[in-house]
């Protein structure tokens, strides 16, 4: 029998799944960002983004120059961060609504693989708001009955 979310946790779902769908996006465009940069730079075109150079949006692999800012390296190291951040969104959804290991495994994919963190995010969503409905009708069922 699945575990249910723990009784004084019930009022924290929503807000929760809120912070969950946020970060899911966040992350989930980040990770298209760095895909589109690890595209620019590893194919032939190597190529990196910078913000201020002279030559440029886009300029040879390796030839920033001084005062402008490594667009490449600040994606690679804001999804990094942005991971981490969406980590712990998946591990606080996940701890109040008590579900199984895999189903944690399954959400933090969501933000490794290219465009995941959007079904997943969308999936897992309804999951939680579809068990807090149900939760909030039994609570409601008991009040009556009592």
């Amino acid at each position: 029998m699945p575990l249910k979310p723990r009784p004084r946790n019930i009022p924290k779902i929503p807000g929760a799944v809120r912070l969950y769908k946020i970060s899911a996006y966040v992350t989930g465009v980040m990770l298209l960002l760095l895909c589109f940069e690890m595209l620019l730079k590893y194919t032939g075109l190597q190529t990196e983004m910078a913000i201020g150079d002279p030559r440029g949006f886009f300029v040879r692999e390796g030839t920033i120059r001084s005062p402008a800012l490594d667009l490449s390296l600040g994606i690679l190291i804001a999804h990094g961060w942005l991971y981490v951040v969406y980590l712990f969104t998946d591990f606080r959804l996940w701890s109040i609504m008590r579900w199984p290991f895999s189903r944690f495994i399954l959400i933090a994919l969501g933000g490794v693989i290219p465009l995941m963190s959007f079904f997943v995010e969308r999936h897992m969503a309804k999951i939680a708001l579809t068990e807090y409905e149900a939760l909030q009708a039994e609570r409601e069922t008991a009040k009556a009955t009592a």
